[in-house]
């Protein structure tokens, strides 16, 4: 193993393994990334889900929809870890981390020692914290099975209500309307996306959804989730008003899953915290993907960002990290990025990263209205993050002009006319 330090032998002489807790889609990126990297000790990688790693963005665009095949959506296929000799234990839940021992338990009780150990134990989504929320037909997305439950009573003429405008509510709005489905919207704020976005950017949103006949309910006040025989049959709002359902999805966000780390004494907040080497409070112990509050060195803090980039990234730089390399290559410092398809019609793309209230003005390449466009954020003439709406190939230098953090021409930013490389 050269230099790798992640290979310990344990008190019988034999070497300990890299063990990644979490077979997700950050899972099985750190497994390919540890080989790719040369390192040939043992890898075991532990799920408590009984599927193979698979990527999760499809579970609420393609796959709901029926356009992705089940096969497309996993990360490796089924031969790919007996290839590169990695051991893959599904259905296995992990229930202790014993940092001094350098071990994990299992839900059977049985134990693994570890010579490094990675987190990629991801998030779980919100419950509705109302009466009614445990009943049949109240549905939440995070697993294949939960978007196989959800795309089982999307059919022409049924009542959906959607609790949360987020990005899952509003990809699950537009999945149910486009299998002909009639669909409410609920949401606390005064638009989609408010908190994320903004006011001039949310907007887009409700036209969107109102333009494909999606009813939006803001300022909305969940207080029960009525049901007939443990069924929920609707959505009584303080108002007083109920909106009949056939079925409700909750999207009211996810909470990282930091139990095992917060028992082992791991330093959390808002996730597993972790150094720019994703490299947590102790030093066999890393973490990465949606469970990872990661120093970010552009940013000057700490960030958890609960996007697909992150979980296909941060693994590669924390297996170069474990293994003891040194250089760029073991520092995450990517601009955060995600997409979103919702319709045939909306394709988005952003990147940067702007806090709740954080930037001074949003301005327009191109005109919102015809949902094609750039948006930038600004704080002193500087570039935060940017959006673009069915306008591609343009990442590249809006991932620039966040990184360079210059003052900009704000006439030259919102110029179509502008190469946005000469910005």
């Amino acid at each position: 193993m050269g230099t790798d330090t992640a290979g310990t032998a344990d008190g019988s002489g034999q070497e300990r393994p890299v063990v990644i807790v979490g077979a997700s889609l950050g899972g099985a990126k750190a497994a390919e990334a540890l080989r790719a990297a040369g390192y040939r000790g043992g890898i075991v990688l532990i799920g408590d889900e009984h599927e193979r790693p698979y990527e999760r963005p499809p579970l609420s665009k393609g796959y709901l929809l029926g356009k992705t095949p089940r096969e497309k959506i996993y990360v490796h296929p089924p031969q790919w870890y007996a290839e590169h000799d990695v051991t893959l234990r599904l259905g296995t839940p992990v229930t202790a981390i014993d940092p001094a021992a350098h071990t994990v338990t299992l839900a059977d009780d049985g134990r693994i020692g570890y010579a490094k150990l990675l987190l990629t134990t991801g998030s779980v989504p919100r419950r509705l914290p109302v009466p009614g929320a445990d009943q049949d037909g109240v549905l939440h997305l995070r697993r294949v099975e939960d978007s196989d439950r959800i795309r089982a009573v999307l059919r022409p003429g049924a009542r959906i209500v959607v609790i949360g405008a987020g990005w899952i509510g509003l990809e699950t709005a537009a999945a149910a309307r486009t299998a002909g489905a009639d669909v409410t919207v609920l949401e606390a704020a005064e638009l989609p996306l408010l908190r994320v976005l903004g006011r001039e950017v949310a907007q887009v949103f409700a036209d969107l959804h109102r333009d494909h006949g999606v009813e939006l309910r803001f300022n909305a006040s969940v207080e029960e989730l009525t049901g007939t025989g443990g069924t929920v049959t609707g959505v009584r709002l303080a108002d007083g008003s109920t909106v009949a359902a056939d079925a409700v999805i909750v999207g009211i966000g996810i909470s990282p899953v930091t139990a095992l780390a917060e028992a082992a004494g791991l330093e959390t907040e808002n996730g597993i915290r972790t150094d720019e080497h994703l490299r947590t409070s102790d030093p066999d112990i890393y973490a990465a993907g949606d469970v990872a509050s990661a120093f970010h060195p552009l940013f000057g803090r700490h960030l958890r960002v609960e996007h697909w980039a992150n979980a296909v990234n941060q693994p590669q730089t924390a297996a170069r990290a474990l293994l003891g390399r040194e250089g760029p290559e073991t520092v995450y410092d990517r601009v955060p990025y995600f997409f979103t398809d919702q319709y045939d019609d909306f394709g988005m793309e952003y990147t940067g990263y702007v806090e709740p209230g954080g930037y001074d003005r949003v301005v327009f390449r191109g005109d919102p209205a015809t949902r094609e466009f750039i948006a930038f954020w600004l704080s002193d003439g500087r570039v935060l993050a940017g959006m673009n709406v069915n306008v591609w190939d343009v990442t590249d230098p809006i991932r620039e002009l966040v990184r360079s953090k210059r003052t900009v021409t704000v006439d030259r930013l919102t110029d179509p006319a502008v190469p946005l490389g000469d910005v």
